[in-house]
């Protein structure tokens, strides 16, 4: 069984774009797992049927604790599923599942699997996850040089498209909720590589993707969380002395953007007082 998740965040129109191209015959072994991350957004129930599953969060949990209910659910259903995360603002451009089924059984040694994702003009806007851990850079490269290759290992794959064996798991894997958007899917790759299992991304099959058509329509929140799960990556996964001159070098970024682009470089601020507050906290 395949299952598709996707999270709601007022986007019903483009989560019914996403299921429309998925296969249309009711015989394919599939389901569709909405969390809906909008309580008061009712038109999503339009789209319940008997392969589609919509789960409501009590309040928006963010991106990775919102999968969280979906990949308990699944995994109480079936702990032997192969989970496609997907975000709502992308969509097939093939959907052969069985290339999919196939792709794992040849491969099953591979426990998290990202996938190309191309813009609507034909670009590649990811291809695998880069992370150097001794200059703290983490950013996404086409890491396919030879295209006879079925999958390159690599550090990170992102959420959009980000595909899990579970039965490469002994208990259900998941995010960590102290990300609510941005750099989850990073530290779920780091933690559960270090735990030995093998990340990877096929040019096999993947998905189109708007950039951020989401998110831009709230850019003080998006900039205020990408630059907390930043931070709290680094602290993470990265020495002392990486972490501060990595800090350093945003906060002056943040300075200069206040006087070029003020809600960018107040969302930065705001996030690195995120990241210290929550780090007091502790």
């Amino acid at each position: 069984m395949i299952y598709f998740l996707t999270v709601n965040y007022y986007s019903t129109n483009l989560i019914a774009k996403l299921i429309s191209s998925l296969p249309s015959e009711k015989n394919l072994d599939f389901k569709v797992i909405i969390i809906n991350n909008s309580s008061d957004d009712n038109s999503i129930s339009n789209l319940k049927d008997e392969n589609v599953i919509i789960l409501n969060a009590a309040k928006n949990l963010g991106f990775g604790h919102a999968c969280n209910l979906g990949l308990k659910f699944i995994y109480a259903e079936d702990p032997q599923a192969i989970v496609w995360i997907i975000n709502p603002d992308a969509y097939f451009i093939e959907s052969d599942l069985e290339k999919v089924q196939s792709f794992f059984k040849s491969h099953p040694e591979i426990s998290i699997l990202g996938t190309m994702i191309y813009t609507p003009t034909g670009e590649v806007w990811f291809a695998g996850g880069y992370f150097n851990v001794k200059t703290g850079e983490i950013s996404n490269r086409n890491l396919f040089k030879e295209q006879d290759q079925d999958y390159v290992k690599c550090d990170w794959v992102t959420g959009c498209s980000f595909i899990i064996n579970l039965c490469k798991f002994r208990e259900c894997p998941l995010f960590d909720p102290a990300y609510f958007l941005y750099y989850e899917d990073f530290d779920f790759c780091q933690r559960y590589a270090q735990q030995g299992h093998l990340i990877a991304v096929t040019h096999k099959f993947g998905v189109i993707h708007q950039p951020s058509s989401i998110t831009n329509k709230y850019v003080f929140r998006k900039i205020k969380n990408s630059t907390y799960g930043y931070l709290l990556s680094l602290d993470r996964y990265t020495n002392q002395l990486v972490f501060s001159l990595r800090l350093t070098r945003l906060v002056f970024y943040a300075l200069v953007l206040m006087f070029i682009k003020p809600e960018t470089g107040l969302g930065k601020i705001y996030g690195v007082l995120m990241y210290w507050w929550k780090r007091g906290n502790q």
